[in-house]
Order: structure tokens, then sequence, then C-alpha cells
């Protein structure tokens, strides 16, 4: 849809070594789509000089002033899109691993398809995932499977597309990375219409020593299996 406002939200914690080579990316393929892009850094409280360098790559940068975490600075991102009347937002991460055309083209996918939704699977199709990776994310799409209901193959992906019904209505109550499984349960109460579509994902060595581990994995279950008994029981 010719003149679709999209932004492109990046949540990002001490990521100065790479947000600007992201930031470029993504620039440089949302500048001959037929959308109106605008790329939002949520600096969530880092410490490296990382809103300062989004900033001169030209992004507009949201500044927390404490780390909230990736769901809280995902919640800032998403509620900006939807105060400014952008009729699209896309996640990606700061890091580097998700590739810029793999966000354009969900944004492309959801609106044809008209998604609320839609995931950027890592696991749909062959990628450099470690097969610790890859245990580790089936193991969390299993859970959010069980506890939820919601069937996906890769429920921590960071790499999502949301419609202006979602960005309107869709909210959680975690911070941490256990927001992810979280989202795709609160969509699924809201009615909101879930998809998935295959991405690649870049891994070099600064961008694997990023993100999750096997004891995040741990406490990501943690929190969830609490929160969802207390939800029935409340």
């Amino acid at each position: 849809m010719t003149g679709t406002k999209v932004a492109i939200i990046i949540p990002a914690y001490n990521e100065a070594a790479a947000i600007a080579g992201v930031i470029g990316q993504v620039k440089k393929e949302f500048a001959s789509s037929k959308y109106q892009s605008q790329i939002v850094v949520v600096d969530d409280g880092s410490k490296d000089g990382t809103a300062a360098k989004a900033r001169r790559a030209g992004a507009h940068v949201i500044s927390h002033v404490l780390n909230t975490g990736s769901g809280g600075a995902t919640a800032t991102g998403l509620i900006w899109a939807e105060r400014h009347g952008f009729s699209v937002a896309v996640t990606l991460d700061g890091d580097g691993q998700h590739d810029a055309h793999d966000a354009l083209r969900g944004v492309d996918i959801l609106l044809k398809k008209h998604s609320d939704l839609l995931i950027g699977s890592r696991t749909i199709k062959k990628t450099h995932m470690s097969r610790l990776k890859i245990i580790g994310n089936r193991g969390l799409s299993l859970t959010t499977y069980l506890l939820f209901g919601v069937r996906v193959s890769d429920s921590q992906s960071g790499l999502r597309v949301f419609s202006k019904r979602a960005l309107k209505e869709l909210r959680w109550k975690n911070n941490g990375y256990e927001f992810c499984s979280e989202m795709l349960w609160r969509a699924k109460k809201a009615g909101h219409i879930i998809e998935e579509f295959p991405i690649k994902t870049i891994y070099s060595d600064y961008s694997r020593n990023k993100g999750q581990n096997n004891w995040n994995g741990y406490n990501i279950l943690r929190i969830l299996v609490r929160q969802r008994l207390l939800e029935i029981f409340q």
C-alpha cells in the first residue's frame, strides 16, 4: 500500500558497536520501498554511547534512563508508533543478526495477508543457529504452546511485524525476554491473527555473545509458568 507509514523499532542496550550498521542497512532497504518509514531506536539505559551513534546514523532516539529489559524497550517503541499514527511497525534486534530485507518483506506480507502479528521465524528454514540455540528455542516454543495454546515455531524471535490494530491493543506485563511468549498469549486473547514467515539469521562473533543463554531460558520458563498459574487462579 503506497504511502503506508511504517515504524522500524530497534530496542538497543549497549549496542554502540553495531547500531550504526543496522540503521544504515534498514535505511538503504526502506529508501527504495513504497512506504513512508521512520527508524526509531529505543536506547534502554545504555552506557556505551549507543544513543549518540544512533542519532548520528539518522534514527529518532528514545532514551530510557534505566535499563528496563527487552520487553520494556519494545513496548516503548510500539506505543510511540501508535501515538504517532503509524499503520505498521516492525521490530528487529540492534546487534545485526536480522536481515533488513526480511523486515521489509515482513511488512509486505503482513499487509497482503491482513495479519495482526507476524513472527519472523528462524527455524522454518535452515539457518546458522547453533544446535543448542535451536533446542532451547524449540523448548520455549513448546512451552508457549503448552501454557498459552499458541503454536509457533520461533516464539523468541525479535523480528516481528505489527498491524495498526496490534499497535493499539497489544500490551503485556513482563519486561524481560519472557515478553516474547507473553505477547503471543495476549495477541491470542485479543483475537489477533498470528502468522509466521521464514527469515535468515546473521550470526557474528558479536551477535553470538548477545541475547539469551541457557540460564535465561530457565528464568523465562519459571516466570511464564508462575504468571500462567497466577492468572488462572485470579
